[in-house]
C-alpha cells in the first residue's frame, strides 16, 4: 500500500517505525506545526518530524489541513490509506474520502471507552485495571469511527503515563500492521462501537491539584495519571509540593493531616485510608525521596496540606 501518515507526539513513533519496516510504501508524513516550549524558546520540533527527519521521510506541517495547497498535495501522492496516530486534529471530510483503504486510526483505548485526547491519562486516573488498543476506520466524529481491531492490555498497578503509554504504543504498532495487512486482503469487516461511550478530554494544569478529600486509592491513581505532566501536586506553608510516587495503605486521618513524618514514613490522611508519599519534588528542586524531604524540613505531624 501506498500510506501517508498522521502523528505528533512520541507515542506515534513505533507505528511510524513499523510502516517503515512493513514493505508498505510510507510515500510522506504529516505532523504538527512546531511549537515552542518554555519561556523565550525558539520552535521546537515534534518526536515525529525529528524522526521522520532522520529516516528521510518526505515531511508536512500544514497549519491548518483545509488548506488548498496542502490538499492538493496530499491528493497527488494517491495514498491507498491514510494513517493516523495521535496526530492532534480532526481529519476534514475530504481527506478522510481520499485513499481507497480509508483512514485508520490507532487509538489507545478499547473504544468506545475514553474517546478523545487523553485515554492513557484518564484510565490511569480514574484507576482502570485494564485497557488497550483499537484500531478504527476514522469518520467526523471524535473517535466515533467503525472498529476494525482491538487488542486489551492490564494496567500494572505501578504504571505511569509513561510505562503504560510505551506499551500501548508497542502493542498499537504491532496491531496497525495486522490491520492493514487484513485490510487489505479483506478479512477485516468493520463494526459500529457499542456500549455507553466515555471521554478523556485533554489533561489542564488544574488537573494536578490534590484533593484530601478524595481516597488514598483515587489520589494514588491520580498520581499516576497526570505523570509527568502536569504532575499531581499541593501547597505545603506556601510551598508548591509535587508528588510524584505514592501509595495506598490502609488506615485512618484527617484529609490533608500529616500523619506521620520519621522513621522515612510520610503518611497523610484522606477522604479514606492514609498515603504513603514516596518520591516528592519541592519547588524549583529535583524529585528526591520522601525521607530526604523530611530530613531537610522540620516538619511537625499534625500538620496540614494547604486547603483541601
Amino acid at each position: 500500500m501506498r500510506i501517508v501518515f498522521f502523528g505528533t507526539p512520541s507515542f506515534a513513533i513505533p507505528s511510524l517505525n513499523a510502516l517503515i519496516q512493513s514493505g508498505h510504501h510510507l510515500v510522506a508524513a504529516v505532523t504538527r506545526t512546531d511549537k515552542r516550549k518554555g519561556r523565550n524558546t525558539l520552535p521546537a520540533p515534534s518526536p515525529v518530524k525529528e524522526f521522520a527527519v532522520s529516516r528521510g521521510i518526505r515531511l508536512f506541517q500544514p497549519s491548518s489541513l483545509k488548506d488548498s495547497i496542502f490538499k492538493g498535495e496530499l491528493s497527488l501522492l494517491s495514498p491507498d490509506a491514510i494513517v493516523v496516530v495521535a496526530y492532534g486534529k480532526i481529519l476534514p471530510v475530504e481527506i478522510l474520502g481520499l485513499p481507497a483503504y480509508g483512514c485508520i486510526n490507532v487509538h489507545a483505548s478499547l473504544l468506545p471507552a475514553y474517546r478523545g485526547a487523553a485515554p492513557v491519562q484518564w484510565a490511569l486516573i480514574n484507576g482502570e485495571e485494564r485497557t488497550g488498543v483499537t484500531t478504527m476506520l476514522m469518520n467526523e466524529g471524535l473517535d466515533t469511527g467503525d472498529i476494525l481491531m482491538q487488542e486489551e492490555a492490564v494496567i500494572d498497578k505501578d504504571d505511569t503515563v509513561e510505562t503504560l503509554g510505551r506499551r500501548l504504543s508497542e502493542t498499537g504498532a504491532s496491531l496497525l500492521i495486522k490491520t492493514l495487512e487484513a485490510r487489505e486482503r479483506g478479512t477485516v469487516r468493520p463494526f459500529p462501537q457499542s456500549g455507553i461511550p466515555s471521554y478523556a478530554p485533554p489533561l489542564k494544569k488544574e488537573h494536578g491539584r490534590i484533593d484530601w478529600t478524595k481516597t488514598s486509592r483515587e489520589i494514588s491513581s491520580l498520581v499516576r495519571g497526570v505523570y509527568p505532566w502536569p504532575g499531581a501536586y499541593c501547597y505545603l506553608n506556601g510551598e508548591r509540593i509535587k508528588i510524584i510516587r505514592a501509595e495506598f495503605v490502609e488506615g485512618h486521618g484527617i484529609p490533608s493531616r500529616i500523619e506521620k513524618a520519621r522513621e522515612g514514613e510520610f503518611l497523610v490522611g484522606t477522604g479514606n485510608g492514609l498515603l504513603s508519599i514516596v518520591t516528592v519534588q519541592p519547588e524549583g528542586k529535583k524529585p528526591m525521596s520522601s525521607g530526604s524531604f523530611l530530613l531537610g524540613r522540620k516538619i511537625m505531624e499534625g500538620t496540614s496540606f494547604d486547603g483541601i
